[in-house]
């Protein structure tokens, strides 16, 4: 990319959603990328969260971006771009799955027949990755575990993994039952948080959508804007 362009790229990079849309409206093509870089994630996520595959994902987003950036007029600022875009990307995918499924509606994802967002395989992984999953997991719960404070870690280990009663585990300890349940209830509060941290990281993490993947949704809409049917 020419330096010109990289330091162009850079400036509209700087402005507000607001700048970048009554430019695109002046037809920039670079402002419309811009837009789309900054957009891309949550649309894809949103999309996949919906249709469940990646070709057909993107396939929504890039319907989403030709629907909005030939229509811009329709957007008023009453609401932010993102939200804008959110709920076309939310009716293209869903209209995809009527047409697979008519009676399918938005608050199906939030009904006890939906899987859900958070899913799990039905398949056995092949035994190697089974293999590698389980001692991945192994060493970050031994870690969280070692971070525990001395006097809950004992606790935790007696009593959750070598499952021994409250009264054992207050013998083995020279404790009062109470105290072996304050520190394990504080024990697994302190795993419990270590947990949610790691998949919290994890969640930021799923569905990527950027780098090359990112510059070619940008190059297929700025290509159907150039070419309306």
């Amino acid at each position: 990319m020419p330096i010109a362009a990289i330091r162009q790229h850079a400036e509209l990079g700087a402005q507000s959603d607001e700048e970048l849309v009554a430019l695109a409206r002046q037809g920039s093509e670079s402002a419309v990328r811009v837009l789309i870089k900054r957009n891309n994630q949550r649309l894809f996520r949103v999309a996949r969260a919906i249709v469940r595959n990646d070709a057909e994902a993107e396939d929504v987003v890039q319907e989403t971006y030709v629907r909005a950036f030939t229509k811009l007029d329709a957007f008023r600022g009453e609401s932010q771009l993102a939200t804008w875009l959110t709920r076309i990307a939310l009716n293209e995918a869903l209209g995809r799955v009527r047409r697979r499924r008519p009676t399918a509606e938005l608050a199906e994802l939030d009904g006890a027949g939906h899987q859900g967002v958070i899913m799990f395989p039905t398949l056995s992984p092949p035994a190697a990755d089974a293999e590698l999953a389980r001692s991945q997991m192994r060493e970050f719960l031994e870690r969280a575990v070692d971070d525990l404070p001395d006097a809950f870690r004992i606790v935790f280990i007696l009593r959750d993994i070598e499952e021994m009663s409250t009264d054992e585990t207050a013998k083995q300890l020279s404790l009062k039952p109470e105290t072996v349940k304050t520190r394990l209830h504080r024990a697994r509060r302190l795993m419990r948080a270590a947990v949610e941290k790691r998949l919290s990281a994890t969640f930021s993490e799923l569905f990527p959508f950027d780098g090359a993947r990112c510059e070619r949704m940008a190059d297929r809409v700025i290509v159907r804007l150039r070419n309306p049917v």
